[in-house]
């Protein structure tokens, strides 16, 4: 029984000793948290616009017969490239040659019935003088020497006309381009204008045609009237490869139900990597931002407050800033305000931050654990 106040003793003694050494124990430091910074930077940027587009042949010209008949030949290869002027289709040629030689004829007899009309007219006249015929014979044959005179000159439009329509028995190309698929094979009949027999694609230069938020009109103007407004074109499954063009064509009326106005830019592709139908990427340049202030663009988060960036401070702890990006450049986004020049930020790691958070720089924690 003696024992028991003893043991009383020493537990509170022990019990005192713990809440001393828990009351001289601090708490630890929340370890700083691994991120990714990067500095902002002031700098040009320029004032870029990118859209979708759809190239479109510079040119294109469906061949058609003008007369009707029989394919005779094919002068080209499906696919292939024509110059100008080339011949293209020939339409089988005799029955308009035979119709030429008809009005050559008729035109040759008239013209022998008009000289002598005019002969006889001639005659007449000095007979008139001597009394010998009268004014109503005379006045007749005038009448029919100026008949014979007006049917020539319709022989010789239907020589015109007959020579015409053999001429379009050669079917020759009006453009330099590249041609698509054959329609119509030769020994195939053939109406006057009726169907395409190939259609021919001008590629060089080329059209490629896109359309851009109506807000963008006020700024497309003004660039368009400083000059040549340039323009790249992302050439299609070749990523990196641009051609660059200029702007040849700006609509003259916004579309109402798209808020949208229609552009097109012209582009040399001597390369030949444009083609029509292909959809392509393109990138106007308006003009150049001065003295911007730019930040990686993976820095900036959203929230229900809308956007922000964590700057880190001085003491590498953290502060969440409200910022307003307005141009975004691919890799590099423009901030009208909430940061400043030379301003550490923080790229990578930002979902494990809170306001307040003390960081550290991954390169700086790589760096410590090869030293130790």
């Amino acid at each position: 029984m003696r024992r028991t106040p003893t043991i009383l003793l020493c537990f509170l003694a022990f019990l005192c000793c713990t809440a001393c050494s828990a009351k001289k124990e601090k708490p630890k430091a929340k370890p700083a948290v691994p991120v990714k910074v990067a500095q902002a930077v002031q700098k040009n940027v320029p004032v870029q616009v990118k859209a979708i587009g759809n190239i479109e042949a510079y040119t294109t010209v469906a061949i058609k017969s003008q007369v009707s008949g029989q394919i005779a030949r094919v002068h080209f290869t499906e696919g292939s490239d024509v110059d100008k002027g080339a011949l293209l289709v020939s339409i089988d040629p005799e029955p308009f040659q035979a119709a030429l030689n008809q009005c050559e004829a008729t035109l040759a007899k008239d013209q022998a019935q008009a000289r002598f009309a005019a002969d006889q007219a001639k005659r007449y006249e000095g007979l008139l003088k001597d009394g010998i015929v009268t004014h109503d014979q005379y006045d007749q044959l005038r009448a029919n020497a100026e008949s014979m005179a007006a049917t020539v000159v319709a022989d010789r439009a239907a020589v015109r006309n007959a020579k015409i329509q053999l001429g379009y028995c050669s079917i020759r190309s009006p453009i330099a381009g590249r041609t698509g698929t054959v329609t119509l094979q030769p020994g195939n009949l053939v109406k006057a204008n009726d169907l395409a027999i190939v259609t021919v694609n001008q590629l060089t230069p080329i059209y490629v045609t896109f359309s851009l938020p109506e807000k963008r009109l006020a700024e497309i103007k003004r660039a368009m009237a400083a000059g040549q407004l340039k323009v790249e074109a992302v050439i299609p499954n070749e990523p990196g490869s641009t051609e660059a063009g200029t702007i040849s064509f700006l609509d003259n009326a916004v579309n109402p139900a798209t808020g949208t106005i229609k552009l097109k830019g012209v582009f040399a592709n001597k390369s030949r990597k444009l083609w029509p139908g292909q959809f392509t990427d393109v990138m106007i340049t308006l003009g150049t931002r001065q003295n911007a202030v730019v930040v990686p663009t993976q820095a900036i988060q959203t929230s229900q407050q809308g956007e922000f960036i964590y700057v880190v401070k001085q003491d590498n702890k953290v502060e969440m800033r409200q910022v307003t990006s307005t141009l975004a450049l691919g890799a590099e986004t423009v901030v009208e305000k909430g940061v400043a020049p030379g301003e550490t930020i923080v790229i990578d790691g930002q979902l494990r931050l809170t306001p307040g958070a003390t960081v550290e720089s991954k390169e700086k924690a790589a760096a410590k654990g090869k030293k130790e």
